[in-house]
């Protein structure tokens, strides 16, 4: 539910907006709102989580993300949505992280790595789902619901998740910690909003001056919080952050992967949504029903690597990430030698890239958390899901830039801005798979791929 309620909204957005009759700021709040809440508590709820408990933080997430999810469900007022999905960034903060640190903590290490693959094809289908799902709720309009539905169906997978984890998630936290961080706390939130409040907001304003200052400050925020960890390790506390994970080349490498790979691909389904639907022309469950061949393929890769990865190791990553890069590639070249964009022209590429992901994105989750000890398995956890959400903010920054200017269909006609648009979107996102490509070459190797 969490990660697919960043995507989901993407499809959303023109049903919002004509009924709630939102301005385009508004509309860029719904979506915003919710990832810069997730972004800024998710490091804090894994730490809470490590000290009160992982079921009992997760379990209050649940019911708060359920919560809202009804909140958003009967909005009448594009305010009462925005605050809504803001609450409901909080709940999901507060379910991910324990996720990654209950299966760390309670999965032998000789299995983790099933676990960790099923978890990341779930992942995946989230992300590449969330298009799909939400196309085929809007398109249901089940009792003229139209777009609350893609809120709805939150409710009862929340009442069903709450009653799992109370029946079968053991507690669990950290023996001996003593108390939270609050000075950490407060400056890595600041430093996390300073960083984030500009990539979501800055491109839709034109990059002014206060985006720059902003990032300026989130620096100083950042070398501050270094400061305060420092401080309170050397004083026998508990920090926030456990600055010695940075030294394990599989943690520190692994988080600029998982930004770097959630750039790439939230921001290439946006630009892929809005090329089908304002391009194209496509309703929201037209326009999903594209994704629909793309998720089977993440799928059955996905299990594939789960599979492959005991055997072959880092290998693995290794040939997804190139395949990734492949299929950005193809399907720029394709736009780029004359042919008008058509789903029948993108499904194809779209399947290359999900065989490319399946096999890279399922294990990287447990290469990042494979050497983490116990006692930081929270604020690690943390730290990885707060990458996922800075690497999507950062994506849409980025690449939104790259797709937007060239993305004009008042200028070019509706199906050569997108065809144009997605063209330049796929050549940007191939060249940070490019980069991809090349961090995985870098990550340790594995005891299997040693032997």
């Amino acid at each position: 539910m969490a990660i697919l309620d960043s995507y989901i909204v993407i499809v959303a957005g023109p049903a919002i907006q004509a009924d709630l009759h939102t301005t385009a700021g508004e509309l860029q709040w719904v979506l915003a709102g919710y990832q810069l809440s997730y972004a800024v508590f998710m490091i804090t709820a894994g730490r809470i989580a490590d000290l009160r408990g992982r079921k009992r933080v997760f379990m209050l997430g649940v019911v708060i993300f359920t919560l809202s999810s009804v909140a958003c469900a009967v909005a009448t007022s594009p305010g009462m949505l925005v605050v809504a999905r803001i609450v409901q960034g909080l709940g999901a903060a507060m379910v991910v992280p324990q996720v990654f640190g209950v299966i760390t903590l309670l999965v032998p290490a000789e299995g983790r790595h099933r676990v960790f693959g099923v978890l990341g094809v779930v992942i995946g289908l989230g992300t590449i789902g969330g298009q799909l799902i939400g196309g085929l709720l809007i398109g249901a309009n089940l009792f003229g619901s139209d777009w609350r539905l893609v809120f709805w169906v939150n409710v009862p997978i929340g009442i069903i998740t709450f009653a799992l984890a109370a029946k079968y998630v053991p507690e669990s936290k950290v023996a001996g910690a003593r108390r939270l961080d609050i000075p950490g706390v407060a400056v890595m939130s600041v430093a996390l909003f300073l960083l984030t409040f500009p990539l979501i907001q800055g491109r839709e304003n034109g990059w002014p001056w206060w985006t720059w200052a902003c990032f300026a400050a989130s620096l100083v925020a950042f070398a501050a919080f270094v400061s305060i960890e420092r401080r309170v390790a050397r004083s026998g506390g508990d920090p926030l952050m456990n600055l010695t994970l940075f030294r394990q080349r599989s943690f520190s490498l692994g988080l600029v992967l998982v930004i770097c790979v959630y750039a790439l691909l939230t921001s290439y389904y946006l630009a892929l949504s809005v090329s089908l639907q304002d391009g194209l022309g496509l309703s929201a469950l037209a326009s999903g029903l594209v994704y629909a061949p793309a998720a089977v393929m993440f799928f059955v890769f996905g299990v594939v690597a789960g599979k492959l990865v005991p055997k072959y190791g880092r290998r693995v990553l290794q040939v997804g990430s190139i395949i990734l890069a492949l299929g950005y590639l193809s399907t720029a070249m394709v736009l780029f030698t004359g042919s008008d964009m058509t789903p029948g022209m993108v499904i194809p590429t779209l399947m290359l890239q999900s065989i490319g992901g399946g096999l890279l994105i399922t294990p990287l989750l447990n290469s990042v958390l494979a050497r983490i000890e116990p006692e930081s398995v929270g604020m690690a956890s943390g730290a990885l899901s707060t990458a996922q959400q800075v690497g999507a903010a950062l994506g849409v920054a980025v690449i939104g830039v790259v797709f937007f200017t060239s993305f004009r269909p008042d200028v070019d006609g509706q199906v050569e801005a997108a065809t144009h648009g997605f063209a330049m979107a796929s050549m940007g996102v191939f060249v940070v798979a490019v980069i991809v490509a090349a961090l995985v070459f870098l990550l340790p190797k594995t005891t299997a791929e040693a032997r």
